[in-house]
């Protein structure tokens, strides 16, 4: 199964990052280690937290009228 959605602030990046790790069964913690990270950034990450680097992204998207969106895919899809 596919899931796709809007993507049109930090807050919803990070809620479309976490739903595609929970779907992948991993906790904060585990993709934080793979990843070489800890497990408070993954978590500021899916908290949406207000960053320079987000804010004028977006802003920069609003003004060129640039829609992105993403999609998971579980593990059915990857076959």
């Amino acid at each position: 199964m596919k899931y796709t959605g809007k993507v049109t602030s930090a807050e919803s990046l990070g809620r479309i990052l976490q739903q595609a790790r929970l779907l992948s069964g991993m906790s904060q913690r585990e993709l934080a280690k793979r990843l070489g990270t800890t497990q408070r950034y993954i978590w500021e990450i899916e908290a949406g937290k207000p960053s320079i680097f987000m804010d004028r992204l977006f802003a920069v998207m609003r003004e060129t009228n640039m829609q992105l969106t993403a999609t998971i895919e579980t593990e059915d899809d990857r076959g």
